[in-house]
């Protein structure tokens, strides 16, 4: 008869290194809050500073701008139907939420990217733990979330960074790597510095690449962001849930249409930002 191994205490040793975290860490877990918490009222503040008429033209601008008139009509239509709908201010604090997840994910992503793309040890370090990041399920994202930044918004905000950021990382890394290497001989040849190859050579030609990968962190974001209304993160997530834990399949579907609409207009705003195609009116 085989003898059966004893149980490897993996759970009490996780509880004992988030409780030695949280009594040793406090203070740097209070300045991350003290930095997001601030950006999402901001990106809050912006969104809600007018009529929500005036910021839907605004948005429609902005999608012109940066792809083309269909998507700009579809922008305009879609957020003035939010509007009728009644899911202004909850839509404003998703994407104030999404925002800030994003710019925390494509800050920290990018240089960590490019360091994966100068060093082949950088890259083998990062590859298993980005592995981690992508594989493990959403929800367990919020546990540690909530032990370090309590409920709200700046959970929701950490747990989507966490969960987002693996694309801008990898694929910067990618669109760095696939640069043709005459290029850089060629940069090289002309007296080039390290840093004007990156930002003169590289990073240019790596920016569809780069793009899709922070389009695929925006996308990533949202969808956390909605998780992360069950640790009070709020926003268009907490009406869906709300509407979940109340059976009202029709508040849940404006809930969803909602989130569908923010999730196209800012997938189509950022890939218009990641090409250089023309307008078509």
């Amino acid at each position: 008869m085989l003898m059966k191994l004893p149980k490897l205490p993996l759970d009490k040793w996780v509880d004992h290194g988030v409780a030695w975290l949280q009594n040793h860490l406090k203070p740097l877990f209070q300045g991350v809050t003290a930095v997001v918490q601030p950006t999402v009222d901001f990106f809050q503040h912006l969104i809600q500073w007018g009529s929500p008429v005036i910021i839907a033209v605004l948005f429609s601008l902005i999608a012109f701008f940066a792809s083309n008139f269909r998507v700009a009509f579809f922008t305009l239509f879609g957020l003035l139907l939010i509007d009728n709908l009644g899911y202004w201010e909850e839509s404003a604090e998703t994407i104030s939420l999404v925002l800030t997840a994003a710019i925390i994910s494509v800050v920290v992503g990018v240089p960590l990217g490019i360091l994966a793309a100068r060093s082949k040890g950088v890259q083998n370090v990062l590859n298993p733990i980005l592995d981690f990041m992508q594989t493990m399920p959403a929800f367990v994202y919020l546990i540690p979330a909530v032990f370090f930044f309590t409920l709200g918004a700046v959970p929701g905000v950490i747990a989507s960074v966490v969960f987002a950021m693996p694309p801008t990382i990898r694929l910067t890394n990618l669109g760095i790597r696939q640069v043709a290497p005459d290029l850089i001989e060629a940069a090289e040849a002309f007296g080039s510095t390290s840093a004007q190859k990156l930002f003169k050579v590289q990073l240019p030609l790596a920016k569809p690449t780069i793009m899709a990968g922070v389009n695929q962190t925006i996308m990533l974001s949202l969808s956390m962001v909605v998780i992360a209304s069950m640790i009070g993160a709020g926003g268009l997530g907490a009406v869906v849930l709300q509407a979940i834990s109340r059976l009202e399949v029709g508040k849940g579907f404006e809930g969803g249409l909602s989130i569908v609409i923010i999730a196209i207009v800012l997938d189509r705003i950022t890939q218009g930002l990641g090409t250089t195609k023309q307008k078509a009116v």
